[in-house]
């Protein structure tokens, strides 16, 4: 069986630079779940349509991302119930290029606006400067800290004629602690778009392909795995826990 790496081989590449017109810090995420059984087939009817973002020879980079939460769980509890203005606060690494940045995704209606701001490493206290940024982009800013560990490979794709970008996430684990939680058999994608465009191949891809789109939050299912014991609510996660759950065999 051919490695990740063997697939992603027969795209064409793009650089970071060239990516600059497609950075979509605004934009509407469609995101979809299926099984890294399906990954190949999908990735050459990709080929024809998108280039890979290859960097230093890398096409599949590993992404270190640490979550924070108040101890209620405020910003999972927004996105439980469905609240229509949420947040995620989170530090991630480039492993490869070791470049660090802390992040701040507001959703609201829909739209995804991502702020953020480089800095020299992972903060588990928050430093000045950090405290500073966050409350310039986060209202209400409670007591919040280190929650989780998300640590996974990615594929970056950017379409060869329309202003959108593709990601398939591979190899997800969550940890915190002692504990952890591998989903290898699961891809998650996430179609970025300026709005939403059924036009898009990856759209006539998928359908094909007999997959819908599935909303979803890697925080969410993280935070579900790892701190369920806390009392969180998660009724409206739990079919779709169930469902990526049996996608991950």
């Amino acid at each position: 069986m051919q490695t990740i790496e063997n697939q992603i081989a027969i795209f064409d590449s793009i650089s970071l630079n060239e990516m600059d017109t497609v950075k979509l810090m605004n934009r509407v995420d469609t995101k979809f779940a299926f099984s890294i059984d399906e990954l190949s087939k999908i990735l050459k009817e990709l080929s024809t349509h998108y280039r890979i973002l290859e960097i230093d020879g890398l096409r599949l980079p590993t992404y270190r991302s640490l979550y924070f939460d108040d101890d209620t769980f405020n910003f999972y509890n927004d996105h439980h119930n469905g609240k229509n203005s949420r947040y995620k606060v989170r530090f991630r690494k480039y492993e490869e290029s070791n470049l660090h940045f802390l992040e701040v995704k507001h959703k609201r209606k829909g739209r995804v606006k991502k702020t953020r701001i480089k800095v020299d490493d992972f903060e588990k206290e928050l430093s000045k400067e950090s405290i500073a940024f966050l409350k310039e982009n986060v209202p209400e800013l409670g007591d919040i800290k280190a929650q989780m560990w998300n640590i996974y490979n990615r594929i970056t794709l950017v379409n060869q004629e329309r202003k959108e970008r593709l990601t398939l996430d591979v190899n997800l684990r969550f940890e915190w602690e002692d504990a952890v939680k591998r989903f290898d058999d699961l891809v998650i994608a996430e179609l970025k778009q300026e709005r939403v465009n059924r036009q898009s191949p990856f759209f006539s891809i998928m359908k094909n392909n007999g997959i819908r789109p599935y909303r979803l939050s890697k925080y969410c299912i993280g935070t579900i795995e790892l701190h369920s014991k806390k009392q969180i609510k998660y009724n409206r996660f739990k079919e779709k826990l169930i469902k990526l759950k049996k996608i991950n065999k």
